[in-house]
């Protein structure tokens, strides 16, 4: 470390005599973090987690700021207080690393930007980040018009929609002409959806319940997820040859990392280019989908606030069709995405951890120790909000938001781990959500469930509606 010499004492000068010593300070000691009760033997904490995730997350605020759990033979540090999530996403103390990413791997593969730490990951981010910048998301602004539309004049008048296939299928379609310029993602579309259901609820499985060797087993749950699994790799290499065989370099996502240099200059290996086109297509469309699904629901919900997202509209356009240019001035509709992100996260829990001794909140965190914090308890805390689990869109407003605590919302994460496609899923999901909501009114059918699912993400159970035309 450098230190500049003080202006009272130039460093050509003699050292000042020495102060008096100052008496001594014993510094606190840190805590261990208190142990969660409900463990079992063998499987810990897992089988809580299991049975009624959301709930078990949530009820750990009430032991501290930070606890232990186990997870099988693993000791599990889990953070609930908004300031130290913030801490944990911004400090290099803490990695990309823990049960999630690590059954994560088996989709996203360890070469891509959702999975790599360090300068594979700061190299990832330079090629992908011209893509999403603020100034290149207009560029988009024609094919999520044109999907938007789309979509809406598939329902019919009376139409029974499964929420689930069509929001995967405009997320997907919407990525892939954006981002990959494929006009060959239709079928694909609906065996990306299939898959992904499939893969994301064993990944969820196997990251909080860790029985290793038991899903090696030919086990009919296992043979699905294989089979799922496979097919999305098969998808992705299918679309990675048929960009080369085109021969065409059209200015995309895709062409960049065709293009890509490693820090020798040499082009990235075929797997690093296989491992960004999943984390493209799949985490994104998961995400996006899922809250789609949730916007949905919520326009069935929530009427009330459909009316006003149609009044919004219909005030900003003078009654044309909805654009992309328009999404900037659609204040509530915004605010009701918002706060369907706050009660619906899609990523609900994520992981870190430690590479060093450390602290978090004066507890003694050791190295290699897992770190889980979920954005559904944080998000939901009633200490952060007021009401905290009814839907008030109008708590977003200026006035108001200013009283909620820095990181009780971080829906796309903060730091060097922040969605880089923040700008662009805000601006899909508000021209979906308001071209739906100027177009139809949502009801509920018998036999829809709006229940919440739980896997990697949060999504309906099995959301059904009824398009009925404005």
């Amino acid at each position: 470390m450098t230190v500049e010499p003080s202006p009272e004492f130039p460093a050509s000068t003699k050292a000042p005599p020495p102060a008096p010593e100052a008496p001594p300070t014993t510094a606190s000691p840190l805590r261990e973090p208190p142990l969660a009760g409900g463990a079992v033997p063998a499987l810990g904490h897992g089988l809580a987690l299991v049975r009624d995730p959301l709930a078990f997350m949530a009820q750990l605020r009430d032991h501290g700021d930070v606890v232990r759990l186990r997870l099988g033979p693993k000791t599990v540090y889990a953070v609930t207080a908004p300031a130290l999530t913030g801490a944990l996403a911004l400090s290099p103390d803490y990695i990309i690393a823990g049960p999630l990413w690590e059954s994560l791997e088996d989709l996203l593969g360890k070469e891509g930007v959702a999975t790599a730490n360090g300068p594979l990951h700061r190299r990832q981010r330079r090629i992908i980040q011209p893509a999403f910048r603020l100034d290149a998301i207009p560029a988009y602004g024609p094919v999520m018009e044109e999907e938007a539309h789309a979509l809406a004049r598939r329902w019919k008048a009376g139409d029974t929609i499964d929420c689930t296939s069509e929001s995967f299928r405009i997320a997907v379609r919407i990525a892939a002409r954006c981002l990959l310029r494929g006009a060959y993602m239709d079928e694909r579309a609906e065996r990306l959806c299939g898959a992904l259901a499939t893969v994301f609820r064993g990944m969820y499985r196997r990251m909080v319940v860790p029985l290793g060797p038991l899903y090696r087993l030919p086990l009919p749950a296992n043979r699905e997820f294989n089979r799922a699994l496979a097919d999305l790799h098969l998808l992705v290499d299918e679309i990675v040859a048929e960009r080369r065989a085109s021969g065409q370099k059209p200015d995309d996502l895709l062409t960049a990392l065709l293009e890509a240099k490693d820090e020798n200059g040499e082009p990235i290996g075929e797997q690093e280019i296989h491992d960004q086109v999943v984390a493209i297509l799949t985490p994104g469309s998961e995400t996006v989908a899922s809250t789609i699904m949730w916007l949905l629901q919520v326009l069935a919900e929530h009427p009330e606030h459909a009316d006003r997202i149609r009044a919004e509209v219909e005030s900003a356009t003078g009654g044309r069709p909805v654009g992309f240019d328009d999404v900037r001035r659609l204040t509530h509709t915004n605010n009701v995405i918002v706060e369907t992100m706050r009660l619906r996260p899609a990523v609900w829990i994520l992981t870190r951890r430690a590479v060093t001794d450390t602290e978090l909140g004066g507890y003694r965190i050791p190295a290699g120790a897992d770190i889980v914090y979920s954005p559904y308890a944080i998000q939901r805390d009633p200490r952060s909000y007021a009401d905290n689990l009814e839907f008030d869109p109008d708590r977003w407003l200026p006035e108001r938001s200013k009283d909620v605590p820095k990181y009780a919302m971080s829906p796309f994460s903060v730091g060097n781990r922040k969605c880089p496609s923040d700008h662009f899923s805000m601006a899909l999901l508000s021209l979906v959500t308001a071209v739906v909501a100027t177009r139809f009114r949502l009801e509920q059918v018998p036999g829809s469930s709006d229940a919440t699912r739980v896997g990697i993400t949060l999504r309906p159970n099995r959301l059904m509606v009824r398009a009925l035309p404005r």
